[in-house]
């Protein structure tokens, strides 16, 4: 069962029952009571559920059964197809249409920060949500329109770059919009994004890796949005740090690490790597790294001293057997950066066109840990 499947089953039984344990669920999933407390801490970081000790119950039902939510606590999320609870609106109207491709990985923690800045400015959030496997782009965009938003923050399900079709889409609505890890096809296009440089978070993590002494270093790469531009990067430091360009690079043909065939694709690069003589890899993303990391010991391989590893996304990369250093986007300051900048234009009303258009580029973060065998930054 796949994260998303597991997560969804678990919203059915909280719907159907009003409240859910994390014993119960672990028995009933076949899964770890630690599995099932990550579920509901990301659930929860989107506004789907509320944590209490043992499990979980709806969103809005601690204040019911005596006591209120904190007075920071950042508003609720909704979805546009759900019936709106009943409440005091925000004072100034505002509502936030939210556009993600994942409930579970990444994008929580860019959930987080748009919260914490709608929190701030007493502004609604409606959350959209439309999946790698099953895009829904266009259709989530007019619910958050219908839903009532006024202005939208947009991450497709699809590349990098927005179709042209989507950005034709947005411009429609006549709603201010800023792109989320996305910019359009066309340079040029008067259109505010907020994105990380995936490049530079590639290359610095090949210049750790040389610094350590690896003059060669393989690239595994899973399939997603991020993928092309850590490849990017990944070429300009081979080139410019005089690494080896033979070194192996594998392109994971699947979204999920434990989806069938994936284990082929390790063991490729696994052997790849051995039989090139890189002893050093950078791996996307911290799923597809913790995999790495347990077939190379099957293999009676350490890290690092036999594969220095870097995983790319730095989710949970830190949970590893050996804490894995990785490359961190600044995810949930993209988030509030986003949002501030939608409110902006939000707020300025009719003299937003005035306004410069804003391109905002965050650079990652490098945290290392153990498994590339380097101290601490």
């Amino acid at each position: 069962m796949l994260v998303e499947q597991r997560q969804e089953l678990l919203l059915r039984e909280l719907r159907a029952s009003g409240a859910v344990r994390v014993a119960e669920l672990a028995a009933r999933f076949g899964v770890s009571a630690g599995t099932i407390r990550r579920d509901l801490a990301e659930l929860a970081e989107l506004g789907q559920l509320t944590k209490v000790r043992g499990g979980a119950i709806p969103v809005g039902r601690r204040g019911e059964q005596g006591g209120e939510p904190p007075p920071d606590a950042p508003p609720p999320l909704a979805h546009p197809t759900a019936p709106t609870p009943e409440r005091e609106p925000p004072s100034a109207g505002r509502t936030i249409g939210l556009l993600v491709p994942s409930a579970t990985y990444y994008y929580p923690s860019v959930v987080a920060g748009v919260r914490t800045v709608a929190n701030r400015r007493n502004t609604r959030i409606v959350i959209g949500l439309s999946q790698h496997d099953t895009p829904r782009d266009n259709q989530q965009i007019e619910e958050l329109c219908a839903a009532g938003a006024s202005g939208l923050l947009i991450a497709t399900a699809g590349g990098h770059h927005l179709p042209v079709p989507t950005l034709e889409a947005l411009r429609a609505t006549g709603l201010p919009f800023v792109l989320l890890e996305r910019r359009p096809e066309d340079p040029y296009e008067a259109c505010e994004f907020v994105v990380s440089d995936h490049r530079l978070g590639a290359f610095n993590a090949l210049r750790q890796l040389r610094g350590l002494g690896h003059e060669s270093v393989g690239l595994y790469l899973n399939h997603t949005p991020t993928a092309p531009l850590i490849l990017d990067g990944y070429r300009h430091a081979v080139e410019r740090l005089g690494l080896d360009a033979t070194a192996p690079v594998v392109h994971g043909r699947r979204p999920a690490p434990d989806a069938q065939g994936a284990g082929q694709e390790y063991d490729r690069f696994v052997e790849g790597l051995l039989a090139s003589g890189a002893r050093a890899a950078l791996v996307h993303s911290d799923y597809d790294a913790i995999e790495l990391l347990q077939r190379l010991r099957s293999r009676g391989l350490r890290t690092p001293d036999d594969m220095a590893l870097i995983a790319y996304d730095d989710e949970i990369a830190s949970l590893a057997e050996v804490p894995l250093t990785a490359v961190a986007p600044a995810k949930r300051l993209l988030g509030e950066v986003a949002a501030g900048l939608l409110l902006d234009r939000v707020d300025a009303g009719p003299e937003a066109d005035a306004m410069a258009t804003r391109h905002v580029v965050l650079h990652p973060h490098l945290t290392v840990r153990d498994s590339c065998g380097g101290k601490g930054s």
